[in-house]
């Protein structure tokens, strides 16, 4: 950013005077910059002039002074008293307005190149000069007066004095001062700002190794910034929250650790865990930790033969027990679980093998694997049927991978209990079938034996009350004859064939 009036610091110095600055030897007495073949009266004035315009101006317009002799020189006190009788009727004189320095803020990373610009407006041929923070004189115009080589002069003009320093440091970092010799003296600074990148980014951890479902604590540290870093924590490509964050400094550097807990799963096996450093001075820089984690094994078995999933008598069945895990499991073993197993049954290793199948082989077959995590099973269901069967199987090759449900979490049992709840859904189906066809032939057996019953009962039938009911005036006379009419009647008989 360009400054203007916020970086300026008036000299301390009347209007229309100038500042008579004497070089100075290491030594501390003060030296004229003296050119071959000049004196050191001769050097010390024209410096002088140099550094003051007005001066000079003076000292051109003014006439040569009367002397005795014209051989015999002037004593140095003569040429400086005429030279300083100029200066204060030089500053009498008007001069120029309209000058303005320029400068901008300079941010550079250690051990780069920093160029530092001492900009003009307007300018009227006035003398620029560049200050370290320390206020000596790096350039005066375009001579270098401080001998650190790694200040260099880029550009040097009336309206514009650049330098550059190349393998900048901590301590060249404060306020650089641009000095213009006006009418008033004009000083504007600017600064320079030194960046340092962290060294030796690094994360460690309490184990090498990680048990599933086991919580790690992982540590990311940022060594010696400027200033102080932000960790940033990723699982592949995803980002995840850091938890507490410890700042420590020393000197004018800083030192970032930052915390992560993570709980780890079997996918997690070989996944990196990556720790990206945000700061101004460098760019993507990030360092990687590949979890290594030990889980149990995962059982799979797989039918190799036949091809189609219906098993008949006779078939070749021909099965594969999958194993995988951290460590690699060791013991792998074939089961019968609802009887011993058959001696015509081969086991090899993680294959099982049935020549000829037949009843007899029906039941639940087992594959269980374990290494030092813990122990996993799957189970496959056969079922075998005769020669004509056409239909698939409803239950068949049912897998389970965990030995007990609280073993495994609701996502890992989803995949295992697929085959499991197709199967079951199969035998439903076809056990809602058979109940359903049972009720309706008991319906119809109840309707064949009601009609058959409501056909052999039909005809009239008469109470002992209504015997004789047909020839009586009233009821009561009806009761009568009927109860003395009963020894007389003939009793009516029906057979039933």
């Amino acid at each position: 950013m360009e400054r203007g009036g916020g970086g300026r610091t008036p000299l301390p110095l009347p209007r229309g005077q100038c500042r008579w600055r004497w070089p100075r030897r290491p030594g501390g007495e003060r030296a004229a910059l003296q050119e071959p073949g000049e004196s050191p009266d001769d050097a010390a004035s024209a410096r002088l002039l140099a550094s003051c315009p007005a001066a000079a101006a003076a000292t051109a317009a003014s006439p040569p002074a009367a002397s005795p002799s014209a051989a015999s020189p002037s004593p140095p006190s003569l040429a400086l008293f005429l030279l300083a009788a100029a200066a204060v009727a030089a500053s009498l004189l008007p001069t120029g307005d309209g000058q303005n320095l320029v400068t901008e803020d300079v941010t550079v990373v250690e051990g780069e190149v920093a160029t530092i610009s001492c900009r003009v407006k307007n300018s009227d041929d006035s003398v620029i000069q560049l200050l370290n923070p320390n206020r000596q004189t790096i350039y005066f115009r375009d001579f270098r007066p401080l001998k650190d080589s790694r200040f260099q002069l880029v550009n040097f003009s009336s309206s514009e004095l650049r330098v550059s320093l190349t393998n900048v440091s901590i301590s060249d970092e404060g306020r650089y001062f641009c000095q213009l010799y006006t009418d008033p003296p004009q000083e504007y600074y600017m600064t320079i700002t030194v960046l340092v990148p962290p060294r030796n980014l690094r994360i460690e951890s309490q184990k090498e190794t990680a048990m599933e479902g086991e919580e790690i604590e992982l540590n990311c540290t940022a060594m010696a910034s400027r200033p102080a870093t932000t960790i940033r924590w990723f699982k592949g490509s995803k980002e995840l929250s850091a938890g507490k964050t410890e700042v420590e400094q020393w000197s004018d550097m800083y030192t970032v650790t930052s915390q992560l807990s993570l709980k780890v799963k079997r996918e997690d096996d070989g996944v990196p865990v990556i720790c990206q450093v945000d700061h101004p001075a460098v760019k993507d820089l990030q360092t990687k930790y590949y979890l290594d984690v030990m889980y149990k094994p995962e059982v799979q078995v797989l039918q190799n033969s036949p091809a189609q999933p219906l098993t008949r008598e006779g078939d070749l069945l021909d099965l594969l027990c999958q194993v995988k895990g951290k460590p690699e499991p060791v013991d792998v073993t074939w089961l019968r679980v609802d009887d011993e197993m058959p001696q015509h049954i081969i086991v090899s290793g993680s294959n099982l093998h049935i020549e000829s199948l037949n009843k007899s082989d029906n039941g639940t077959y087992r594959c269980e694997a374990s290494n030092e995590v813990g122990t996993s099973f799957s189970d496959y269901i056969l079922y075998v049927y005769d020669t004509t069967a056409e239909t698939e199987p409803a239950v068949h090759g049912i897998t389970q991978l965990p030995n007990s449900a609280e073993e495994l979490d609701y996502g890992d049992l989803s995949d295992s209990r697929a085959g499991e709840e197709s199967a079951i859904t199969a035998v439903d189906h076809a056990v809602i079938g058979g109940v359903v066809a049972v009720v309706v032939f008991a319906m119809l057996c109840l309707l064949i034996i009601l009609g058959r019953y409501f056909a052999r009962h039909k005809g009239t039938y008469f109470t002992h009350e209504a015997k004789g009911a047909d020839d009586a005036a009233d009821a009561d006379t009806a009761i009568i004859n009927a109860e003395g009419g009963q020894n007389n009647s003939e009793e009516k008989k029906e057979y039933f064939i």
